[in-house]
């Protein structure tokens, strides 16, 4: 395991004029794990990625990957936004979307090399969507983007791959798909981060948790994070059920 890779959050703090997002953030995430960020709705889930990769301001903080700014090293992150950010109706095919993820190490407006196609090509075999290489992506399922948008970060040979909210809207087998990736590139020694809205079976893929309501409740392995007291105080009482100790 890389030392170099494990993201260490110190202090974030993120304020939108009067409203306090988060406050006083500290955690550490490991390379080898399938992390997963969760708490209610408004709790700064997304807020807490995006100010980790410098995509919103943070107020206070440091968020390092090794000794220096994760903000700096933005070439080694993979990073999907929630589907409802992205425009679908752009012209672009499958091949397209996916073959974006290798912009960053060919530059704009260079061919793409015969090991960047190979890339690609695998990358969409691997989600199981190599057939659909051709089909616009606005004409994709919810899953199926989900998959293409999967294969794309999988393109860019990331160390760090963060994801948010990639379960909304999918069937079942392409859950099933997306987790056995994660769970390779955990076990191939990444950083695999992820924004789950669920409590539900779905939360017994992770290895561990961060618990957050504009202030982080709890952050470690699964079983300890999900405890009923911890629950109680993100959500107020209200969780209905939830799969803290299944295996």
């Amino acid at each position: 395991m890389n030392g170099s890779h494990k993201i260490s959050v110190r202090q974030l703090a993120v304020q939108y004029r009067a409203v306090q997002a988060l406050r006083d953030i500290n955690f550490v995430i490991h390379p080898g794990r399938v992390v997963g960020i969760i708490g209610p709705n408004g709790a700064g889930k997304s807020t807490l990625l995006q100010a980790m990769l410098g995509l919103v301001p943070a107020n206070h903080g440091t968020v390092l990957l090794g000794d220096q700014p994760l903000a700096d090293q933005l070439a080694r992150v993979a990073y999907v936004p929630q589907r409802s950010q992205i425009d679908w109706t752009y012209p672009a095919t499958v091949w397209d979307v996916v073959m974006l993820g290798r912009v960053r190490k060919t530059g704009w407006f260079r061919r793409f090399s015969t090991t960047s196609r190979h890339l690609a090509a695998a990358a969409l075999d691997r989600v199981g969507m190599s057939a659909y290489r051709h089909r616009p992506i606005g004409q994709l399922s919810g899953g199926q983007q989900q998959r293409v948008f999967l294969a794309r970060s999988l393109a860019q040979e990331a160390d760090i791959y963060c994801f948010d909210e990639p379960f909304v809207g999918i069937d079942q087998k392409t859950q099933d798909v997306i987790f056995q990736i994660f769970h390779e590139l955990a076990a191939a020694g990444k950083v695999v981060v992820v924004i789950n809205h669920d409590l539900g079976e779905s939360i017994t893929h992770f290895d561990d948790l961060i618990l957050l309501n504009t202030e982080l409740i709890a952050s470690g392995p699964r079983e300890q994070v999900l405890s009923t007291e911890n629950l109680y105080r993100a959500y107020g009482g209200k969780v209905v059920f939830h799969a803290g100790e299944a295996a």
